[in-house]
């Protein structure tokens, strides 16, 4: 009898001390992540090749309290490690944990290596050869705090290793945690199963294996144990022969159907090769299809849906999880009254979408990732029931997108425009805009006020998405949320993401780069999309200037109308490049076209130059670190002024907007500096915000006329 630890994920530890004690295990004690027990020989190897949870067995050989790399060494250096490995062998060290002094496990690794070979040097034999792949022994240690426990790997590599999958899909499911999330269910075969984004295949392989009675380590070829001094042949001959027999009267018994779904046609195909590789393919029937669409297949009655479906790191920029868990919710509602559901997900948050309450829950690991497996009980519905559950999602809202979208989309296509709002908080209860831009769609979230509860607001925001995708009948991968608030000084240049993803746009014959996901602005206000244009139709030979520029949208249509030059002044290098891009997208190339990176303001005080033409769309207020003071367009509009009219050549023309509410332009200061001023907000208002007549407002500031005496 030796001493043993069992190793599996935090959150386990109970489940697999059940499953040892199934498997004849009498004396189990959980510890972290582990079970601690006695076992013979056949015991010990009845569990590695029977268990479905555990990680790995290791034969504790010594146990010592380790306060330094000093006591790590000497303590291991006091095994007799001939006893456990040749001296031509090989071996591989794993080392798991740190403390105070041992802050790196990779230099604990080296120790106990260290220690082992000098055992073989001192009695004047051959060292044995680190081999990563195949090694002859591999030691194990654990590490925590002071108290180490040092043994023999008797798997020889990790347990979630079944031998079937030699691919998995981008983020595999292990073997081990899957079977886990079947044992919790409490599912063993009774009734039938689903797995309806079931990627390669994993959860209803291993269905199919506990249904089946295949012992999980039948198909590794080689164990830790086999190279051990104690290794009984016959013994194990006779554990994998019973295990091999039982297995081939559970597969002709079996008659439980198990129901493999999944989206991708590439991964069912390795799926399929998978459950051929594990001998299970028989069992499994595998279909392409949306979970979202899901049918109750007629001998589903009060069976298990289980499935670990895809989940971001971040709900908020990823509108693709909230529609599929949400539709996929009210599908299972509809369709599989009586049945049971069970979900793994990182995000409690993607699970709330389901509209289901819990019957159960557990706190599991994927990985190092931490995880919610929750137990649904679907209940019954009478026709009813599911009639109304099918009635159309936020159905107020959908209208309201609906009529809108009807007398958008028309005017937009007569404008020859790809991007435009059809939505901008029309409704208190759903507070989003709305923006089309090409194929994709971005939903603007604005901030919910306090007095409105969390778990409210949420509803509303995932009821909204899909009512979006649903009327507006695009892929819900293709929407983009993002939360606005109020925003101070160049807080709209603050990245969110680092998708990179970019698309392009149209706009009364210029093109324009959006991007869409990485910051809280897409590089195109398109509430200005009439003012730009108005500024192509005045540019024709004027030497232009742009301040604030931001991605330089404005240039471009100045420089497409015909200027003579174009001035291009912004603080933020990220956006002057990308108005460099904008530019060279529409031909507009030369030294005509000047770009400068400079604090606006303070360019303006020390700007020498002449110009025709000027477009001015400032902050409402800023405090950029990169600039001296602060800004307030109400306070400080007329300073801005004193310059602007400084570099404004006699005929010239000011084009100033800005997005105050509310904005009072002062007049008698503009008298003073003889300077006119004519509001144009209600012409530069397009028809997707005729809605909002406080966006932005815009002014036409000329020289006054000087009368003659």
């Amino acid at each position: 009898m030796h001493q043993y630890l069992a190793t599996t994920s935090i959150g386990l530890e109970n489940l697999l001390a059940e499953e040892l004690n199934r498997l004849g295990v009498n004396d189990s004690q959980i510890v972290q992540a582990g079970v601690r027990f006695r076992a013979s020989n056949e015991l010990i190897y009845r569990c590695c090749l029977w268990s479905r949870i555990a990680s790995r067995f290791i034969r504790v050989i010594s146990e010592f309290t380790c306060q330094d790399d000093m006591d790590l060494y000497l303590s291991a250096s006091a095994v007799r490690w001939s006893d456990y490995l040749q001296a031509t062998g090989t071996l591989i060290v794993d080392f798991n944990g740190t403390n105070r002094s041992i802050r790196n496990s990779q230099y604990g690794a080296v120790k106990v290596k260290d220690a082992i070979v000098d055992h073989f040097t001192k009695k004047n034999l051959p060292r044995p050869t680190i081999s990563k792949d195949r090694p002859d022994l591999r030691v194990h240690v654990r590490l925590n705090k002071e108290k180490a426990i040092l043994g023999i790997d008797m798997v020889g590599g990790s347990l979630h290793v079944r031998g079937y999958r030699t691919e998995a899909g981008a983020a595999p499911l292990r073997e081990t945690l899957a079977a886990a999330m079947i044992m919790r269910s409490g599912w063993g075969g009774e009734t039938a199963l689903m797995d309806p984004m079931c990627g390669s295949g994993t959860v209803v392989i291993e269905a199919a294996m506990i249904a089946a009675g295949i012992a999980p380590g039948i198909k590794r070829s080689r164990w830790g144990f086999e190279s051990l001094p104690d290794y009984d042949p016959e013994l194990w001959t006779q554990v994998k022969t019973q295990a091999s027999v039982q297995s081939k009267k559970g597969l002709k018994q079996i008659s439980v159907p198990i129901y493999g779904y999944d989206y991708d046609a590439k991964m069912l195909t390795l799926a399929k090769e998978n459950a051929r590789r594990a001998g299970v393919s028989e069992l499994i029937d595998f279909q392409q299809m949306d979970a979202t669409k899901l049918q109750r297949p007629e001998s589903f009655q009060g069976g298990l849906i289980i499935s670990n479906p895809p989940y971001g790191e971040r709900l908020g920029t990823e509108p693709g999880l909230i529609a599929l868990y949400a539709s996929l919710g009210a599908q299972l509602k509809s369709e599989f009254g009586g049945c049971q559901a069970m979900f793994l997900s990182s995000s409690d948050e993607l699970l709330s979408c389901l509209r289901m309450r819990a019957d159960k829950q557990f706190k599991m690991r994927n990985g190092s990732l931490p995880c919610h497996l929750k137990l649904y009980s679907i209940a019954e519905r009478d026709a009813a029931q599911i009639q109304s559950a099918a009635q159309e999602v936020a159905a107020d809202f959908a209208n309201r997108l609906r009529k809108n979208i009807a007398k958008i989309t028309p005017w937009a296509k007569r404008e020859q425009l790809d991007s435009y709002r059809v939505y901008d908080a029309d409704l208190p209860d759903y507070n989003a805009a709305i923006d089309v831009y090409g194929h994709h769609v971005v939903i603007q979230e604005y901030a919910a006020p306090k007095s409105i509860a969390p778990e409210k607001a949420k509803r509303r925001l995932t009821d909204m998405i899909r009512a979006t995708t649903q009327v507006m009948d695009v892929d819900a991968n293709h929407v983009v949320l993002k939360v606005r608030e109020k925003q101070k000084g160049h807080a709209q240049y603050q990245k969110m993401s680092t998708k990179a993803k970019t698309t392009q746009v149209h706009e009364y014959g210029a093109r324009f780069i959006v991007n869409l996901y990485d910051y809280l602005d897409t590089g195109l206000f398109l509430d200005h999309r009439l003012t730009r244009r108005r500024l192509g139709e005045m540019a024709k030979g004027k030497d232009f200037l742009n301040l604030f520029a931001y991605t330089g949208t404005a240039t471009v249509h100045a420089a497409l109308g015909g200027a003579k030059s174009t001035t291009t002044i912004d603080m933020s290098k990220t956006y002057l490049d990308w108005a460099k891009e904008n530019m060279t997208l529409n031909g507009q190339k030369g030294r005509q076209h000047r770009y400068e990176q400079a604090d606006c303001l303070q360019w303006l005080e020390q700007a020498k130059g002449q110009y025709d033409l000027i477009f001015i769309d400032p902050p409402t207020f800023s405090n950029s670190k990169r600039m001296t003071g602060t800004f307030d367009v109400q306070r400080d509009h007329i300073h801005l002024m004193q310059h602007l009219k400084r570099i404004l050549r006699k005929d010239g023309v000011i084009v100033f907007s800005n997005n105050k509410r509310q904005f009072k332009m002062d007049m008698e200061a503009m008298a003073q500096l003889q300077l006119s001023a004519e509001n144009i907000s209600s012409q530069t208002l397009p028809l997707d915000f005729k809605r909002n007549q406080q966006i932005h407002n815009c002014w036409l500031i000329r020289h006054c006329e000087v009368p003659s005496e």
